[in-house]
């Protein structure tokens, strides 16, 4: 944009103001050689938003690529002109998603794409059809759920958030218990480990309709210990899309709540998973 830009971003490491010191200190050093120029560049500190990505990562991705055509020089103006200066808008990601020829790099547009159908041509044009549509839309932005508190998700995710690093962190300044979110063990591992707890073997665990309780449960464990989005998941266990990840975990939450002996089961197995990612079985 003229004065800010937008940058959505994925940290395992939990290192966004590392990262973010960094790059603004080269982008400021390259600005200023480029325009024989001293002194600082940004007004201001930047803001975060942890996202919550199953639920909002879309959202947010559709977002900042609507930003350009959302200000007031284009407010009266028809959606097909709108719609022409949003495709040529040369200072975005956008180009890449809707054509490989207009690819960059340093973008990684699969974790975007992979909930439209994957990177590849049915997914580009479901994504375009997914941003187009929102033209000339009051859409507010979802940025606003983080608000306050800077967590873009539901009240559960937000709960889960709190609950797992904040609080045990300690209240501070700068929200210091997300920058140090990591994830437990590598899904590889995580898979391994369980399949050796559980006694069933990978290939079955990939077999559709084979296993369904226990491979909801591999999804979930995937899913709360790995940092790793829905579709990665789906991948992982049989090449299934993100709904029906989402689905079957729903479901064994659902189980767990009306059979103690799945949840006892499910507890037991997560407690044997935290076990082995210390080291301590």
């Amino acid at each position: 944009m003229r004065n800010h830009f937008h940058l959505q971003v994925t940290t395992p490491e939990g290192n966004l103001s590392e990262f973010m010191r960094h790059f603004n200190i080269s982008y400021t050093s390259a600005f200023n050689r480029r325009h024989n120029r001293v002194g600082h560049l940004y007004q201001g500190r930047y803001k975060a938003f942890l996202i919550d990505a199953d639920n909002y990562l879309l959202a947010v991705s559709r977002y900042i690529h609507l930003n350009p055509v959302r200000i007031k020089a284009y407010s009266k103006k028809l959606d097909r002109e709108i719609k022409d200066v949003l495709l040529k808008y040369k200072w975005s990601s956008l180009p890449g998603y809707l054509s490989v020829k207009n690819k960059l790099d340093f973008i990684d547009y699969r974790t975007i794409l992979n909930y439209m159908g994957g990177d590849n041509l049915k997914g580009r044009q479901a994504y375009r059809r997914f941003v187009i549509r929102e033209i000339g839309s009051e859409e507010e932005s979802p940025l606003a759920v983080g608000k306050g508190h800077g967590i873009v998700g539901d009240e559960k995710f937000i709960e889960w958030v709190k609950e797992r690093f904040i609080r045990k962190a300690g209240a501070s300044r700068e929200q210091p218990a997300i920058r140090k979110l990591q994830k437990v063990c590598e899904p590889g591992d995580l898979v391994e480990h369980f399949t050796r707890l559980s006694g069933i073997s990978h290939e079955e665990f990939c077999r559709r309709g084979k296993r369904s309780v226990e491979r909801a449960m591999l999804m979930e464990l995937l899913y709360r210990h790995c940092l790793i989005t829905q579709p990665e998941i789906g991948r992982m266990v049989g090449g299934i899309d993100y709904s029906a990840v989402s689905q079957a975990r729903k479901r064994l939450r659902k189980r767990m709540k009306e059979n103690p002996e799945v949840r006892n089961k499910f507890e037991g197995l997560n407690e044997q998973l935290l076990q082995l990612s210390k080291g301590k079985i």
